[in-house]
């Protein structure tokens, strides 16, 4: 009997991992990527010669990972050197006021305490202890479940769960519940960004959300090479376990035979059969037809239920004046009159800035043995809506917007030296032209609100053997979620595929 043959549209990571655990199940599975390589998000770009990490750059979650390659046969450690960080992030107000959170919770606890008092290092302790039992709460009927429900939800955390779920408090922002836990502003402000790391507001969005300060916790990782070597590795097993990359393929439309699909079309003309079509792009291109006329497989997603966007800055330059850790965040002196005017359809006019200084480890040693004062690589990143098919930014608007983000890093004590600087910026327009149909949102849909997680589409569409993975697929944050929802998706073809023949 021949094998299913399964088409995987993207080499992004929830693409890669589906690819990954079809290939180990016995699929035929062919990989089809419009870029030159893999990776998705997880891209790297060209600046001065070098090569940055220009889409996600923290890692977490090992265990997912190991998972993935031990099922294929491999060892991830074999294949990747990652190195635990003991300083997650360097936070900074302004010149004088900074604060490390570390990996170890007594340290952070220690540098909470000096930094904002005794009381509030406690209060950090408690919040902690939260974090861990929303986490345990919604571990595997949630982040590892399939396309979860609240009945869902219920079921398979059984009545001993119940407790467990109500203390995740979905009915409460994310704002609300750490004005509860933190007493100094600062702090609040802190622990509210992990609404960002869906691009969302911690304004609207629930206190669900405080979980990732465990999974920041359990682990942060810096890999060597950067992140786009992730994506690299991935696909070199998947290559070696016998599925079929081709890059510069760009998938024009999805075919069906009657209800079900039955392959794809090619931009060239060329036509693909599968058992199964595995869309590792956003839910959002799906459901606005850029795939062909499948009806309607998953739910539109409105404008306004859009996740931010972002400008970025990818730079070679020269820096002073702050100790850069790899991961360093600059905060606004308004938080809430960002997210207004981000709601409100504005760039901030003072944003909060994250840096990611990829030569640098999380100590804030130079990885690449230069001296302190030569170039190193920077990803500068704030928030912005995701508007770039209603108004693109001009030159004008993004300079104005360089103006701000680099006044905010002047004001907290770092100076770029970008009259010097090899740099490469992108924009909100230049995200929805990698990504179509999302505005350049780069979470899929905002987690605004309770129902928002209820209303991510999950693997199965309403169109028979067609599948969705990715980053706006899974309702959680970060790269390892992106996995989880390739693992999911190769889980839901493989229990399908008996009543969806074979080709």
């Amino acid at each position: 009997m021949r094998k299913s043959s399964v088409v995987v549209v993207g080499a992004g990571i929830g693409g890669l991992a589906a690819a990954l655990e079809l290939a180990g199940a016995g699929a035929d599975v062919t990989v089809l990527e419009r870029q030159a390589a893999p990776g998705g998000k997880m891209r790297e770009v060209a600046v001065g010669g070098q090569r940055l990490d220009a889409g996600p750059t923290v890692l977490t979650m090992r265990h997912v990972f190991e998972g993935l390659f031990a099922r294929a046969g491999a060892d991830l450690s074999s294949r990747l050197r990652l190195t635990p960080a003991s300083i997650l992030a360097r936070h900074a107000w302004s010149a004088s006021e900074t604060l490390d959170l570390h990996a170890d919770l007594e340290q952070s606890v220690e540098a909470i305490s000096h930094f904002a008092g005794a009381a509030e290092g406690h209060r950090y302790r408690a919040f902690c202890a939260e974090s861990r039992a929303v986490f345990s709460a919604l571990d595997a009927c949630f982040i590892r479940g399939s396309r979860p429900s609240p009945i869902g939800l219920v079921r398979r955390s059984g009545w001993r769960g119940l407790p467990g779920l109500w203390g995740i408090r979905p009915f409460t922002t994310l704002w609300q519940a750490l004005g509860e836990h933190f007493h100094d502003p600062r702090l609040r402000q802190l622990f509210a960004r992990y609404a960002t790391y869906c691009g969302s507001s911690p304004f609207l969005s629930p206190a669900t959300l405080m979980l990732v300060a465990h999974v920041e916790q359990a682990g942060v990782w810096l890999v060597e090479g950067g992140m786009h070597r992730l994506a690299r590795a991935l696909a070199g097993l998947a290559q070696e376990r016998g599925v079929s990359f081709r890059f510069e393929a760009e998938v024009a439309s999805v075919t069906r035979a009657g209800a079900r699909v039955s392959g794809v079309r090619l931009s060239s003309g060329e036509a693909l059969p599968a058992s199964a079509v595995v869309m590792n792009a956003d839910a959002a291109a799906v459901a606005a037809g850029l795939f062909g006329d499948l009806g309607v497989p998953v739910p539109p997603v409105p404008v306004r239920a859009r996740s931010l966007s972002a400008v970025t800055w990818l730079l070679s330059a020269p820096t002073a004046g702050f100790p850069l850790s790899r991961h360093s965040v600059f905060f606004s002196r308004d938080y809430a009159g960002e997210f207004r005017e981000l709601s409100g359809g504005s760039l901030p006019s003072e944003p909060t800035v994250y840096v990611c200084a990829q030569d640098r480890d999380d100590l804030g040693l130079r990885l690449d043995g230069s001296a302190e004062g030569s170039p190193e690589r920077l990803l500068c990143l704030v928030n912005a809506p995701a508007t770039g098919d209603l108004r693109p930014l001009d030159g004008a608007a993004l300079d104005d917007c360089a103006r701000r983000c680099f006044a905010t890093l002047e004001r907290c004590g770092l100076q770029v030296d970008r009259s010097a600087a090899n740099s490469t910026v992108v924009s909100p327009a230049d995200f929805h032209q990698l990504f179509p149909a999302t505005g350049g949102a780069l979470y899929g849909r905002a987690s605004h609100g309770w129902m928002a997680s209820f209303q991510r589409p999950g693997a199965r569409t309403r169109v028979p053997g067609l599948y969705l993975a990715g980053g706006s697929t899974h309702p959680g944050p970060g790269v390892p979620m992106a996995a989880l929802s390739g693992i999911q998706a190769a889980q839901a073809v493989l229990g399908d595929l008996p009543r969806l023949g074979k080709t």
